[in-house]
């Protein structure tokens, strides 16, 4: 794909990360088809809306029709009861996938977490080349979307790029965020790497601002063609102090609380 996207299909537009996905892309693309549970209104000539529940296959390939890329971003977005996040992340993520197959869509994106490898030590800096450590239930329904990915691109040849987005938000609010965050711009950035990068069949990167303080290695998402530009270190003084520093890189995530409550 060249610098004019052509038509990109937008799962889950109106969530938070794809509300600024579909800013960001609307000025850029042929047609933004956005999709969602929840009715939605176009603000552009060249938006098109569709209330679609992605556990519905044939009608998830039937809003595929004519995309060149999908910017998959629907589904649970936190921890969840197992069934829920199997019905609405991994199941979700095959109807997308295989419609994709059946439409002949060139390239698609998968929101993936940080939170897949959440039990490793904060003190440890990883690639996604390393086995998944997920923190909960949610992390695993995130392994299970990016295995799906890797099949789908090996056994039908689909282009699938999974993004490990981190703390998306406009400014950082907690300490952990020093590592974690991913500001709005460095978001955009990866999408469109994620979009516009050439000869890929499969790969998975980190979605991490440039933070002093990051978990996570940035050379893949640079090989893919984006270099974050932000640093959650500048809120580092307004951000209120930890009593004591987190032993994994999920923090409280990792607690045995945090799942209990969804069993």
């Amino acid at each position: 794909m060249g610098s004019n996207l052509g038509t990109v299909v937008v799962t889950g537009a109106a969530g938070r990360v794809g509300s600024a996905v579909r800013a960001g892309l609307r000025g850029e693309v042929e047609r933004l088809v956005l999709l969602d549970r929840v009715a939605l209104d176009a603000r552009s000539p060249s938006e098109e809306v569709r209330r679609v529940d992605l556990r519905d296959a044939e009608a998830v390939t039937a809003a595929l029709a004519g995309a060149d890329a999908v910017v998959h971003l629907g589904g649970v977005p936190g921890e969840a009861p197992l069934p829920d996040l199997l019905d609405g992340n991994v199941l979700g993520t095959h109807n997308v996938l295989e419609g994709a197959r059946r439409q002949g869509v060139g390239r698609v994106l998968l929101a993936s977490s940080n939170r897949l490898t959440g039990f490793y030590p904060a003190s440890q800096s990883i690639t996604a080349e390393l086995p998944p450590r997920p923190d909960g239930l949610y992390g695993v329904s995130k392994v299970a979307v990016e295995a799906l990915g890797r099949l789908y691109a090996d056994k039908f040849g689909l282009s699938v790029v999974c993004l490990r987005i981190g703390s998306f938000e406009d400014a950082p609010s907690e300490r952990r965020h020093l590592a974690t965050w991913l500001s709005p711009r460095d978001c955009l950035g990866y999408v469109r790497a994620a979009l516009t990068a050439p000869g890929i069949r499969f790969t998975t990167i980190y979605a991490v601002s440039a933070n002093t303080r990051r978990f996570w290695d940035l050379e893949a998402g640079t090989a893919l063609g984006y270099t974050p530009v932000d640093d959650a270190e500048a809120f580092a003084p307004g951000l209120p102090p930890e009593e004591d520093s987190p032993d994994l890189q999920s923090g409280v995530y990792a607690s045995a609380e945090y799942t209990l409550r969804h069993l």
